[in-house]
């Protein structure tokens, strides 16, 4: 008796960030892509509430009710008045504190996860409801493929890809604090005008043409000054990128991770070997991108029927 549930990580191709609000949050134009770096996450019924955690970098998450994947089988069960006794298992592949959404995947891999495990047919807005309440890439984690995030990320609308995109991201040494980051991006940008943030047009109708080169054109993020404020050796590691032949370098997210845009497969290996080559980052992986949000993989079997017992 036990779900097993795949998720993806993201890139944001566009990340337009808005002046700090009341609340402390800034609003955002956040364009999303989910690409195929995954995590599986499995929940099976336990005497209480687990975490356990394999994969690199593992040793980094955390395995409380803090993490996402735990708060996230507590919100469904409060939701259906159950005990969230389960143990959770990450099969972690997506890097931790990279800016590409791996503690978010988790949460909705657990949310799916637990959901099909003990059969509360909530609907598909009841779930992106709790993943907006956990956090603000959550939402997507859920649904995947392509989507623009307003608000703080969590109101999404989906957009059209109308090919593959090919990826490389570069993993640093050390990870950032994505609250960390905004803050320094409201230190950086006081006493400016930041304006209301919106998609770009020609973005958008590159990634509906499935167009690398106009893509590369119009990828933005406005945290990637600070980013850079704070861990300046990403700069070495963007440069190296660029000079492999990457049609576009940024920052994905809040980073540190950083991702370069190729035109293709062979393209995306060149590139990659570059990377690893010029000793500026820990690891380089590959990926392609539009990819599907949760979906599960392994569910409880139906009770077997007795003969001659009603249904």
């Amino acid at each position: 008796m036990s779900v097993t549930v795949r998720v993806p990580a993201k890139v944001n191709v566009q990340l337009a960030v808005g002046a700090a609000r009341p609340d402390g949050f800034h609003d955002l134009a956040n364009v999303f892509l989910a690409v195929g770096l995954y995590d599986e996450v499995t929940v099976t019924p336990a005497d209480g509430l687990r975490v356990t955690c394999t994969g690199p970098d593992a040793a980094q998450v955390p395995l409380d009710r803090t993490n996402l994947a735990a708060r996230a089988a507590v919100a469904l069960a409060e939701r259906y008045g159950r005990d969230p006794a389960v143990h959770i298992h990450i099969a972690k592949d997506i890097p931790v504190a990279g800016g590409m959404a791996g503690g978010s995947a988790d949460g909705a891999g657990a949310l799916v996860a637990c959901d099909a495990l003990w059969g509360t047919g909530a609907s598909r807005a009841e779930l992106l409801e709790i993943c907006a309440e956990l956090g603000s890439d959550v939402p997507f984690s859920l649904v995947g493929g392509a989507a623009l995030g307003v608000g703080r990320g969590e109101r999404l609308t989906a957009l059209e890809v109308g090919g593959a995109f090919h990826w490389v991201f570069a993993m640093a040494g050390r990870g950032l604090s994505t609250p960390a980051v905004f803050r320094e991006f409201d230190r950086l940008g006081e006493g400016t005008d930041i304006p209301e943030p919106v998609a770009s047009q020609p973005l958008l109708a590159a990634l509906a043409k499935g167009d690398p080169d106009a893509l590369a054109a119009a990828v933005s993020n406005d945290l990637q000054p600070a980013a850079l404020s704070l861990f300046p050796e990403l700069a070495d590691t963007l440069a190296a990128g660029r000079a492999a032949g990457a049609l576009a370098a940024l920052v994905s997210g809040s980073g540190p991770t950083t991702a370069f845009l190729t035109r293709d497969p062979g393209s995306a290996a060149k590139v990659a070997d570059a990377l690893t080559a010029s000793g500026t980052c820990r690891t380089v992986r590959t990926a392609a991108g539009p990819a599907a949000g949760a979906t599960v993989l392994d569910r409880p079997a139906p009770t077997a029927q007795v003969p001659g017992t009603p249904a």
